[in-house]
């Protein structure tokens, strides 16, 4: 919801509103056209030997190179022969220098010729899982009979659970801070309400369930993916021991000292509302204090500005801490410029939880306290409009943050959630502009009061009218006075039956029902002003469901990054020839050599090759045949022939090769070295 406005405030408004947005997309342009690379989520972004690679002879170690810090451990990188057998020795090797993130792990000696298959897993500094697998190959290629799990690391069962405790543990902590914050902020009497009371303590019970519940599935969700792992007592020490681990101990700790905020908010602060209440006679809802109301000292009402600016420090401290727990552990706490992102995070946070969890408790108020104060819901709505500005600067920074370029805003999966996240938060927008309009319509203070008094007379207008049937069933035939005796008696007595008890309780809960409704429907306003803020609601959920999906998904600067650098592929560069370099060996005498391709200019349509052979001297090496294949396994292209001709001794060349798609070509090169030696190496390239 946003502020209600007077007409010339409105018009002012819807004149500020496209400056607004073209300021906004000016400086969304600036931000993506300054972006460097960095990324969030850790990419791989090389290694040694590289996918696809035939190397000459067994290489000492396998090393992979990422694009930020990760954590692993001795298991973490396999490398297997091509029956399945581990043919590393299982100790990682820390290789890291600077800024160059690099493990590595020993391979036996002596390995035979064949594809080899490296399996890797990892958990990112942003706690997120994650995992790969390549091969290369010894000598030439050959078939493999390793089989490599089809689920990736986070995935799985556990993977669902963990996601879910992750999306609880955010609608508890908008719940709860929202909530709170409703209350202190837009309507104090609400503290002593029961249907808020329970709401912020579901709120504070949905998220100490989901932290401990992350907590518990740490070590399965980042490591075998088994719930049985749940329970191992080692792995949650090693859990406990991380970053993300320590991030959800302090949130637990933080929820100790908001448990504290929640019971004097509900106690002490709601009994001295009460107090003012009844020494105001109940009537009129409170003003004069313009942030709920209850301050005015001169008629005698209890003062409680001192408790209520504590409450506001304090819980405003608690929500920051708490907020910090994801901004420390997650997107926010790696990449660029983390020493600002963090804070910007904490800001978007709150900002979420004010304004949806503000919500919800706006929702429970209008449905089930009809004498919620007009003067609340248009605090409420300031606030929601100040918490949209907050949302929108720390926005659109952070969407520059993980997306790096416009591309991978349609490019990559994380900026096609982040689009709908756009889209829906302008239907919630939109849905909050009729609340607003709504929100004028409804009736003024002492038309509010008036109702108040009406639901507080038919609860004893239900009660009495219900034991007057007693009364009834009893006696018809008492005198006046009698039947005051008797139904005086009648209100602090049961029917002796149960049958009779039970009934006349349902007929007492559906007049108390039918009364509350009707009081409650009494301001047609108020009436609309529910369906739009639950209709804000219900787009709420969507949003925070697609929020959840966002934090758990390869930023966008990763995945462009991880497709370009991080490929073993050679990219194609428009107006540049592709250039790869192979060694090889043949086996036989004077068998081993490197082979230079040089496809020009390296897209789609003809091109013109060259290739080049050396013998280890650098010389070049006369062979006595070469061919050259290229296929697209994606599209079941190919192999497509290729016979070079020899230009110069060492020196084959051929004009007119066609590639009619773009993709992932795999380029074979056959070497003959002799009559009966000769090999095949091959190496991938993007064709664009």
């Amino acid at each position: 919801m946003t502020a209600t406005a007077s007409t010339p405030a409105r018009a002012r408004a819807t004149a500020f509103l496209p400056r607004l947005a073209l300021v906004l997309a000016a400086l969304l342009a600036t931000l993506f056209t300054a972006a460097g690379p960095a990324a969030a989520h850790a990419a791989l972004t090389a290694s040694d030997p590289k996918d696809g690679a035939v190397v000459a002879t067994a290489p000492a170690q396998v090393t992979l190179s990422f694009s930020e810090q990760v954590a692993m451990g001795d298991d973490s990188i396999r490398v297997m022969d091509p029956q399945g057998k581990r043919v590393d020795t299982g100790e990682l090797r820390d290789m890291c220098s600077g800024s160059t993130i690099r493990y590595g792990t020993a391979l036996h000696s002596g390995l035979p010729n064949g594809t080899y298959t490296v399996a890797w897993q990892a958990v990112s500094a942003d706690s997120h899982p994650v995992s790969g697998a390549f091969t290369f190959s010894i000598g030439a290629p050959s078939a493999t009979q390793v089989t490599l799990p089809a689920q990736k690391a986070g995935g799985g069962p556990v993977g669902i659970a963990y996601g879910i405790a992750r999306y609880a543990a955010y609608i508890g902590f908008t719940i709860l801070i929202g909530g709170a914050a409703f209350i202190l902020l837009c309507w104090h009497r609400g503290s002593a309400e029961r249907p808020l009371q329970k709401l912020v303590l579901r709120g504070w019970v949905l998220l100490t369930a989901s932290t401990l519940a992350m907590l518990v599935l740490r070590n399965p969700y980042t490591g075998s993916g088994k719930f049985a792992d749940a329970f191992d007592l080692d792995g949650l020490k090693a859990v406990l021991d991380t970053k993300a681990g320590a991030s959800l101990v302090s949130r637990l700790l933080l929820l100790g000292a908001a448990a504290l905020f929640v019971a004097v908010l509900f106690g002490a602060y709601a009994r001295r509302q009460q107090g003012g209440a009844a020494q105001d006679g109940n009537v009129e809802p409170f003003e004069g204090d313009g942030a709920g109301g209850t301050e005015p000292a001169a008629d005698g009402r209890k003062d409680t500005s001192d408790l209520a600016f504590g409450l506001g420090v304090g819980g405003a401290v608690v929500a920051g801490g708490i907020a910090a727990t994801w901004a420390l552990s997650e997107h926010a706490s790696t990449g660029v410029q983390p020493g600002i992102a963090m804070p910007v995070d904490i800001l978007h946070l709150l900002a979420v939880a004010t304004w949806l969890g503000g919500l919800a408790a706006l929702l429970v108020a209008l449905y089930k306290i009809p004498g919620i104060e007009r003067e609340a819901v248009r605090r409420f709505s300031k606030v929601a409009f100040i918490s949209v500005l907050v949302l929108v600067v720390t926005g659109v920074y952070q969407s520059w943050r993980q997306l790096g370029s416009w591309s991978a805003l349609t490019g990559t999966s994380y900026g096609r959630l982040l689009l709908i996240k756009l889209a829906l938060v302008g239907v919630l927008v939109g849905i909050a502009y009729l609340s607003r309009s709504w929100t004028a319509r409804l009736v003024d203070s002492r038309a509010e009061a008036a109702l108040v008094d009406v639901s507080r007379e038919t609860q004893t207008d239900v009660s009495r009218e219900t034991q007057r049937d007693v009364s009834r069933e009893t006696s018809e035939r008492e005198t006046p006075a009698e039947e005051a005796e008797v139904e005086e008696a009648a209100l602090v007595t049961v029917p002796a039956d149960p049958r009779r008890a039970a009934q006349l309780a349902r007929q007492r809960a559906a007049r108390d029902n039918a009364r509350s409704k009707r009081v409650r429907d009494a301001d047609p306003g108020r009436a609309g002003l529910r369906r739009s803020v639950l209709a804000e609601a219900a787009v709420a959920v969507a949003l925070l469901a697609v929020t959840t999906v966002l934090t758990n998904t390869e930023p966008g600067r990763t995945a462009e990054l991880e497709t370009g650098q991080g490929s073993t592929a050679a990219t194609a560069v428009p107006n540049r020839p592709v250039k790869i370099t192979l060694p090889f060996d043949t086996g036989g005498p004077q068998g081993k050599g490197t082979v230079r391709l040089e496809l020009a200019p390296g897209r789609v349509g003809a091109n013109g090759l060259h290739l080049w052979a050396e013998n280890p001297d650098g010389q070049p090496l006369d062979l006595p045949e070469v061919k050259i294949s290229f296929t697209l396994p994606a599209k079941e292209i190919g192999p497509l022939p290729v016979l070079p001709d020899r230009a110069t001794p060492g020196h084959w060349s051929a004009d007119g090769v066609q590639l009619p798609l773009a993709g992932e070509w795999r380029i074979d090169i056959t070497v003959r070295t002799s009559d009966i030696d000769q090999t095949t190496v091959q190496k991938n390239v993007k064709i664009g």
